[in-house]
């Protein structure tokens, strides 16, 4: 992989690291320690040691049942427990009262924050900014290490095209180079330089692997993909992440070309072992072990269990209030089915985890570090300062924004979202403090002076989703439904735009409204909110709209004179759209999936192959252009930027051999601002068809007005190879490539150079 981004210090807050270790222990006396406890444990203790339960402290007789598991050493790992006095408790059995005192692994959907909430995965990589990922991620994982978690299953680098799957928010689109390049950043971030680093925890990208190809974007169901797109397309993130040191990997819970990902052993054990490398422990999704029933590919709990381990699977989340397949192990080992060899294999794997994560030297949480760790105003500024960059200014029409806050006297702030802490998170936030988050709403009044008159209406109702949320529960904070008489608020939201200088318009789903199990049929704007939209615009008022969401949305065909997409912002978004709208910092993120025109064109994405009668690829549909919206890359500035003098270095080069340009990036506008400069590559031919064109390299630089630079990218051989489906395997083709460098996918700025043959 080529370099992606400028040099820049990327480091974790002093106080985020708690005292530990000086260095990592060496290999060899983390597999002597894991072999002496190894020979100790019995069968059962084995079993125990490679299964994960759920403890919701709500459910008494449940937690109960856990503890128990526990006290007989029969429990290695367990999920959603965040109190650090019960983690203290529930780790002090393990350590203190049973035979061999191996303490516990606490893991934690730590998606993007635990107590500071940073924007989502998908607002990251809309940074174009691995290094703010990074800072992200290693500021979620210091507040995580400190209150007792050693393990987050994250980050999720899965590729999805198709925007109906809800599960796009916690990924970076639908491009293999920048989601690989956010997949090494994020385990970095999480795990710091090694495992155990202190301050970090264990990583655990997921799900492998395909799962965001989902069937027409329906959560769960099936996913087919050509060889083709499973080398090319869906595993470079997660080769990236492996290649960055990740502890751990999750397999998925659909099926796989027809084969449950979970007991496909082609998945777990030749592709990502052997093909990519990958030593760590790979972990079930929930209950996706026992789940190879309901797949109609075990018979029954036992088969489960004994088909997901055959396949590679190290430890088994197992369903919540269920029985566990993993359990079953010790009657497989009896019947022969498995070996001893086999199964230590697994132990040694997770035991191994533990030991450098340093759990057998400091098993406690230090609450008095945890109160500082977790109140440290620093990671307050990372949280805003990402979502900053990550924010995407998609119309601007007449040079709306930035807003001048010395010619306004008033403002009408509109829409569900525009005051909603808990819906600025985002999905996957369990441990929100409403009080803390910054809602547009607050961010505008804390910048503004006094005498500018803001007036707020909700506009309409946010309504239901059709089904309940498997987040909908005790366990999971629930934002409060926000209902109003519809018409008749619409009705004063119109009239407040009328009477105030400009409308800033929030719109867009709340979080319930997509994540896990949050597929959608439509990408419309739920509700009532287009009449409101429409509604507002009507009144010829200038109008900034913000879209909170995850997704493209289709608007209809409304177009508000300014136009931003500020994702699910997190505890700051508030702080950091009001310094966007104003102007103390310019939005230089892209988007990181094309943007359709309407829900009928997807999947969409821009690198398609050239197919009969390129001239007319514009005209497949008969009513409608098929070109996005959107394209992919995109983003505006609140400057203005020129590319010139691209030149590469050598325009002939023999396999295997980098290939270096430069190119000139100028700064036209007069005001300081970032541009993402991408590059892209189409191979002319080879053994396969190749897209029309590929991101293969990306800088984000901040220029002042009239500042030029000259960037240099290098393309390495692995840049200019792929995997062949005609010759089953990495080629490099002696070949033609068209380079093309700019602000987004549809660059116009060329160069060619050629591969010659060996």
């Amino acid at each position: 992989m080529s370099p992606i981004n400028e040099p820049r210090t990327a480091s974790v807050p002093p106080s985020s690291a708690p005292a530990g270790r000086a260095g990592p222990p060496a290999p060899d006396q983390v597999r002597a320690q894991a072999d002496a406890l190894i020979a100790r444990m019995t069968t059962e203790e084995k079993a125990g040691q490679i299964t994960q339960y759920f403890d919701f402290l709500t459910a008494t007789e449940e937690a109960k049942r856990i503890e128990a598991e526990v006290a007989a050493g029969r429990a290695g790992s367990l999920l959603f427990v965040k109190d650090p006095v019960e983690i203290n408790r529930l780790q002090q059995i393990a350590v203190e009262r049973t035979r061999l005192g191996i303490p516990l692994l606490f893991g934690y959907d730590v998606i993007h924050g635990l107590r500071t909430v940073m924007p989502v995965p998908l607002a990251l990589a809309a940074s174009w900014d691995p290094d703010i990922a990074l800072r992200a991620q290693a500021v979620a994982a210091s507040e995580a290490r400190a209150i007792g978690l050693h393990w987050t299953f994250a980050p999720m680098v899965d590729i999805a095209r198709d925007p109906r799957w809800g599960r796009m928010i916690e990924g970076a689109g639908e491009d293999p180079y920048l989601g690989a390049a956010m997949a090494a950043a994020q385990v970095r971030g999480f795990q710091g330089p090694y495992l155990g680093s202190p301050g970090g925890i264990i990583a655990g990208p997921k799900h492998f692997v395909g799962y965001g190809a989902a069937l027409g974007g329906r959560d769960y169901d099936e996913v087919n993909l050509s060889d083709n797109e499973l080398w090319n397309v869906y595993l470079p993130p997660f080769k990236a992440a492996i290649d960055a040191g990740a502890g751990n990997v999750m397999s998925a819970y659909m099926g796989f070309n027809g084969v449950p990902a979970t007991g496909n052993r082609w998945l777990l054990t030749d592709i990502l072992r052997d093909a990519l490398g990958f030593t760590g422990f790979v972990v079930t999704d929930a209950g996706a072990a026992a789940d190879l029933r309901t797949h109609g590919f075990a018979v029954d709990l036992a088969d489960a269990g004994l088909r997901a381990f055959q396949a590679g699977v190290d430890m088994e989340m197992a369903p919540p209030f269920g029985q566990s397949a993993f359990q079953t192990l010790p009657a497989a080992l009896a019947a022969g089915a498995i070996t001893v060899e086999d199964l230590d294999t697994a132990v040694r794997r997770v035991l191994e985890a533990k030991i450098r994560m340093g759990l057998f030297d400091q098993p406690y949480v230090d609450l008095d570090q945890a109160r500082l760790v977790l109140n440290d105003p620093d990671h307050r500024t990372i949280a805003r300062i990402a979502a900053e960059r990550g924010a995407v200014l998609l119309r601007n029409e007449g040079g709306l924004l930035p807003l001048d806050p010395q010619t306004l006297r008033s403002i009408a702030v509109i829409g569900p979202f525009a005051d909603a802490a808990r819906d600025s998170a985002g999905p996957w936030v369990f441990d929100q403090d409403d009080g803390e988050t910054v809602t547009i709403l607050a961010g505008l009044r804390a910048k503004l002076d006094p005498a500018v008159r803001i007036n707020h209406s909700v506009g309409v109702s946010v309504p239901k989703r059709c089904f309940a949320s498997i987040f909908e529960s005790p366990e999971h904070t629930q934002a409060p439904r926000i209902e109003v008489e519809d018409s008749s608020e619409i009705l004063r939201a119109v009239d407040l735009a009328r009477q105030s200088d400009v409308t800033i318009l929030v719109l867009g789903e709340a979080q319930i409204m997509i994540g896990e199990n949050a597929s959608r049929s439509s990408l419309d704007l739920p509700g009532r909110q287009q009449e409101l939209l429409e509604a507002v615009l009507a009144t010829g008022k200038p109008v900034v709209l913000l879209l909170m969401s995850a997704r493209p949305l289709d608007l209809k065909g409304a177009e508000p004179q300014a136009l931003m997409t500020i994702w699910y912002p997190g505890s700051q978004g508030g702080a950091a759209v009001a310094n966007l709208l104003f102007g103390e910092v310019a939005p230089g993120g892209k988007l990181p999936f094309t943007w359709p025109r309407n829900i009928g064109q997807i999947p969409l994405p821009y690198a398609h192959l050239t197919s009969h009668q390129p001239h007319k690829a514009e005209q497949r549909y008969w009513n409608e252009a098929n070109t996005p919206l959107y394209p992919f890359g995109f983003g505006l500035s609140t400057s203005s930027f020129a590319y010139s003098s691209l030149q590469i270095e050598t325009e002939r080069v023999a396999p295997g051999q980098p290939v270096s340009l430069r190119v000139d990036l100028t700064n036209t506008g007069s005001r300081p601002a970032d541009e993402v400069a991408q590059l892209y590559l189409h191979q002319r031919y080879g053994s396969s068809a190749r897209p029309v064109r590929e991101l293969k390299g990306f800088q984000r630089v901040t220029l002042a007005p009239g500042e030029s630079r000259t960037l240099r990218f290098t393309l390495r051989p692995e840049d200019l190879s792929y995997w062949s489906a005609a010759r089953r395997g990495w080629v490099q083709d002696p070949t033609i490539f068209d380079v093309y460098v700019g602000g987004d996918s549809t660059a116009s700025l060329a160069g060619t150079f050629e591969v010659a043959s060996a």
